[in-house]
């Protein structure tokens, strides 16, 4: 982590990097998220320094409650950010949608980092909308120097508005570095005291109806503060123009010259005088932006309301592409309106030979031998195994291929029910510890209440894994002046009435097959909890006893059944003889736990 304290006049920053420095010199008081990439590494420096600048942060069980307890801190007058990944903002959309209803006292940004080309998600939403949707001010940086430049001027809007605002990024920004100037740090109040207010918060019907006529009345306010706003600005001339948002600006800013830019960072409302005035007299215009053509319907719905009859290029007119996130060379595809230089010639990548690496589970990953222990059990009954966001996705593979239905956080546990109700397949739903907190409770409450007959398996690894090891309720709370305890997932199991509950160890996969077995034979709702610290989080404690697995070619019958039901990237077959990988095996005995020979030995 850069040390984003430190008192100089610039640093090399990632753009989470510079996004936090960017709440410091705004004197944020009061963050909340749930993690997501690609914002987690937001989460993970607050972690460790908030309270080093009298900031609360806190991981909320999912986001909504993160967007809840913002709300809440800014309401009663304290700058506070909350933060998530763009499918997260689904979750946290339906108090979004309410509080823009009753707005803020103090500053609150609202982040939405989006994933064009799904790098790390299920799909590739434009948030863009939700602003639209919501009437919320929205902001969207290009660069990590924006990134962290315009989260002081975002507070100045929202708080003039008294509106939170949507400040939105993406991937390219978010993971990028560049060199980042620092500015001063100002203070803000750390407390604040909320002032009841039953008309403005407290939104039956009754008080919604003249909220909802406010709320339009500041967003013509906001419409405003767009016309002038220094995040839009013109440079260069010429008879074409292009306008353009976000991280697209950088590639044409790059690659094609002597051109006219409109660069938009203010982007809801938008500027709608300075776009008129940019298209007038233009001989043709082209949008440039990832994703949704949302600038690009608007500058027409502009252009049409104004009689501009100037050609609009973009995604409508096939010239750039609606699908994945943009490079240089999409750039081509306007290269008949506007001259873009060359991307330079890459190397020959038939003369690179590349391995190819698939995502993977870790060698010694506790998923292994509960998915092995699962697959077992089944045998060749007819099964569906619903699968959740997280490491356990990666179930989907062989030699596990234990993931038929993916859609949300918490979505698998749900739609073992319905599986469980309309066919005549078991449905095995496979959750995560920070998942089942998310948003596993109420499924596993909503199967009870409707007597699903489902078995679900909480794969406990005591971490947040995939999104780089945040804690969660299941693992407690330890850092500044917080020091909570973990919830006990099979007491809390228990509490809500669930008759069938057993905690196994996965490495010990016969012992877990057995219970599986049960589990699949009980009349009602059954919950496993594979309960196996993450080798990875071990390793960042410093708790991970070293061990080493060894083969006995002697007693190898070379069956491979360690291949076939662990696959652990450790073993490795090499001239018909499985050999441990002494640089990846940790030694968990997962694989000496199924060799029907016992020819595999774990040694100190």
């Amino acid at each position: 982590m850069a040390n984003i304290l430190k008192k100089s006049e610039q640093e090399l920053l990632l753009g989470n990097e510079a996004i936090v420095r960017g709440l410091v010199e705004s004197g944020v008081k009061f963050a909340s998220t749930y993690p997501g990439t690609p914002s987690s590494e937001v989460g993970n420096i607050l972690e460790e320094m908030s309270d080093k600048v009298g900031m609360y942060f806190e991981f909320s069980s999912n986001e909504k409650v993160a967007m809840e307890v913002s709300a809440a801190a800014a309401s009663s007058g304290v700058r506070s950010f909350v933060f998530m990944k763009h499918v997260g903002l689904n979750v946290a959309a339906d108090p979004m949608m309410t509080l823009a209803y009753a707005g803020i006292k103090g500053g609150m940004l609202i982040m939405s980092a989006d994933d064009p080309s799904t790098h790390s998600s299920q799909n590739e939403q434009d948030n863009r909308y939700y602003s639209t949707l919501a009437l919320l001010p929205m902001i969207e940086p290009s660069t990590p120097e924006e990134a962290k430049d315009m989260i002081k001027g975002a507070y100045e809007i929202s708080e003039k508005l008294t509106l939170p605002l949507i400040y939105r990024t993406t991937t390219r920004v978010n993971h990028a570095r560049s060199i980042v100037k620092f500015g001063n740090i100002i203070d803000t109040p750390a407390s604040g005291h909320f002032v009841k207010d039953d008309k403005r918060f407290v939104n039956i019907p009754a008080y919604a109806r003249g909220n909802r006529v406010r709320l339009l009345e500041l967003y013509a306010k906001a419409q405003e503060l767009s016309e002038v706003s220094p995040y839009n600005f013109i440079e260069g001339s010429g008879e074409i123009g292009i306008i353009t948002s976000g991280v697209s600006y950088t590639y044409v800013k790059e690659f094609i010259s002597d051109i006219s830019i409109l660069k938009l960072g203010f982007t809801n409302p938008l500027p709608e005088n300075k776009i008129k005035d940019f298209i007038k007299g233009k001989k043709a215009i082209i949008i440039v932006e990832e994703l949704e053509p949302f600038l690009e319907d608007q500058v027409l719905r502009i252009s049409g309301q104004n009689q501009l009859a100037v050609p609009i290029y973009g995604k409508r007119t096939g010239h750039l592409p609606r699908a994945w996130e943009f490079s240089p060379d999409v750039l081509k595809g306007i290269k008949n309106i506007v001259k873009v230089k060359d991307m330079p010639i890459p190397l020959d990548p038939c003369t690179i030979k590349l391995p190819s690496r698939p995502p993977t589970l870790c060698a010694g990953c506790p998923h292994r031998g509960m998915y092995a222990a699962t697959k077992k059990a089944v045998g060749n009954q007819n099964v569906v195994y619903c699968s959740d966001i997280g490491c356990y996705t990666l179930g989907v593979q062989p030699p596990f291929n234990a993931a038929d239905f993916i859609i949300c956080m918490g979505g698998g546990a749900g739609a073992a029910g319905g599986f469980a109700q309309v066919t005549d397949q078991k449905a095995i739903a496979f959750i995560g510890d920070s998942t089942f907190f998310h948003s596993g409770v109420p499924a596993l409450t909503s199967a009870l209440f409707n007597d699903h007959k489902i078995v679900m398996v909480i794969l406990d690894n005591r971490t947040t894994a995939m999104t780089g090891h945040q804690p969660n309720p299941g693992t407690g709370r330890h850092y500044g002046n917080v020091n909570t305890d973990a919830i006990d997932v099979e007491k809390l199991v228990k509490g809500i009435g669930v008759k069938f509950v057993e905690t196994i160890d996965p490495y010990d996969v016969k012992g877990a097959e057995q219970v599986m077995k049960d589990a699949m034979a009980f009349d009602g709702v059954a919950v496993v909890i594979s309960k196996c610290a993450c080798p990875l989080e071990l390793k960042k404690q410093k708790l991970l006893i070293p061990k080493q697995c060894v083969v006995d070619q002697d007693l190898c019958i070379h069956c491979y059944t360690c291949l076939k039901m662990i696959a652990c990237p450790a073993l490795i077959k090499k001239d018909k003889k499985v050999e441990v990988d002494s640089t990846q095996c940790i030694g968990c005995g997962m694989c000496a736990n199924v060799c029907p020979k016992n020819a595999i030995k774990v040694k100190q």
